[in-house]
């Protein structure tokens, strides 16, 4: 059923009665919508023409708390995006998880001294090899698929304690999924997770909402290993262009103490230990 009209007509009334701080009129301005939202502006204004189709339910939620919805407007906004429908099957392709030719699944695996994964532009990670899995032991650990580093970083408390400086990693996370969003505006998946994790976290809210920041391509960052401690690495983005996938690479140089604790983070990869836990983990 096409509600377009009805959509339209529900959320730019909303809009109209709520005063504006930086218009000093009546009305909020959409930008102002999308970000007390935690969504962009592309993705509010597609609403707001009418489009709730694969909204999910915390979006919705998001949305309600920045209109100042009362308990029957929410549930009439929720009524409207469950006429609309769920995602409907011809979906840009971008909004699966892509598939990953074989040649790149060799160039990641063959990396034994390397710790790497590949992920898409929503930070879903597809694939790693496994000083990868090794060295980012606290996140592939956690129950939740599809496993999501972005997700892992705001979500689990965890990070904070993998992280040594973890708002260094936190905010350009944030930077890296709004440049994401502003270059896949119809993934309503990206957009649902932008959702969630602003209704989760209050640093991911804030920083969404300041629009400030800049994505790095390579930076330095600590991590606290449980099994070899303390490790400074280098890490570096490598674009696969075609697929719409990045490599996250990290190294350190030989002979340091960080090269040396990837050293003995691979031998322990091998062991029967490892293997057993992770084994433990699949089943």
């Amino acid at each position: 059923m096409d509600n377009r009209s009805e959509v339209r007509a529900f959320l730019t009334s909303r809009r109209a009665r709520i005063n504006s701080k930086q218009a000093g009129k009546p009305g909020l301005l959409r930008g102002e919508v999308a970000a007390l939202a935690g969504v962009s502006l592309e993705f509010y204004s597609s609403l707001e023409r009418g489009d709730l189709t694969g909204v999910s339910a915390s979006v919705l939620d998001a949305v309600a708390r920045a209109l100042q919805l009362d308990d029957t407007e929410t549930a009439h906004l929720h009524h409207l995006a469950l006429v609309a429908g769920p995602v409907p099957a011809h979906t840009p392709r971008h909004a699966g998880a892509p598939d990953i030719r074989p040649a790149i699944r060799r160039v990641l695996n063959s990396m034994t001294g390397t710790p790497a994964f590949l992920r898409n532009h929503r930070f879903d990670v597809l694939a790693a090899n496994a000083l990868g899995q090794a060295l980012c032991e606290p996140m592939f650990a956690g129950p939740v698929r599809p496993l999501n580093a972005v997700r892992f970083v705001f979500l689990d408390p965890t990070a904070q304690q993998f992280f040594v400086d973890w708002h260094q990693v936190a905010r350009p996370a944030v930077d890296a999924l709004r440049d994401a969003a502003a270059r896949h505006p119809d993934d309503h998946q990206l957009m649902n997770l932008v959702g969630e994790l602003s209704m989760r976290s209050e640093a991911f809210r804030a920083w969404w909402a300041a629009r400030e920041g800049r994505v790095y391509r390579h930076a330095t960052l600590r991590v606290r290993h449980p099994v070899v401690g303390e490790l400074q690495l280098d890490r570096e983005l490598l674009d696969v262009p075609e697929e719409d996938l990045t490599m996250e690479t990290f190294t350190a140089e030989a002979g340091t103490a960080a090269g040396d604790g990837l050293a003995l983070l691979a031998t322990w990869a091998a062991s029967s230990e490892y293997l057993a836990i992770r084994f433990s983990q699949r089943g």
